[in-house]
């Protein structure tokens, strides 16, 4: 595991995200890239499997629309989806990649996939947010 853990941290840097946090026992990374809009993105090494997860906001009320734009956002999305966390409350932008054959551009693939829907859909967020 740890030759996965430290090939992450390599090319997290090398994709020039800042990493705010290590826990070396849980194999998860908090990282930012703040001129991307990315904050607090949690990576996790849960071989064979990196997870990404990307809290963007509270359901505030619980209603059809909400959801249905979420889903319709995600016919947009290149990579990931928006998911509920097990509350039903948070909804949060979420990827998983293989780690086995995990290269550079399959992991760029999923950072600018978020960083590309937070651009695109951040009217759009805010106003489910509110």
């Amino acid at each position: 595991m740890d030759q996965y853990f430290s090939k992450v941290r390599e090319y997290l840097l090398e994709l020039d995200y800042e990493i705010v946090s290590v826990d070396d026992s849980e194999s998860l990374f908090v990282v930012n890239n703040e001129s991307a809009g990315v904050f607090n993105l949690i990576i996790d090494c849960e071989d064979p499997i990196l997870i990404f997860e990307q809290y963007m906001f509270d359901v505030s009320v619980d209603n059809a629309q909400t959801f249905k734009s979420l889903l319709q956002m995600n016919r947009e999305i290149i990579h990931g989806a928006f998911v509920l966390d097990e509350t039903g409350k948070k909804v949060i932008f979420r990827d998983t990649l293989q780690l086995e054959n995990l290269d550079l551009n399959e992991m760029q693939g999923t950072l600018n996939s978020l960083e590309f829907l937070l651009s695109e859909f951040s009217s759009k967020l805010i106003a489910l947010a509110k």
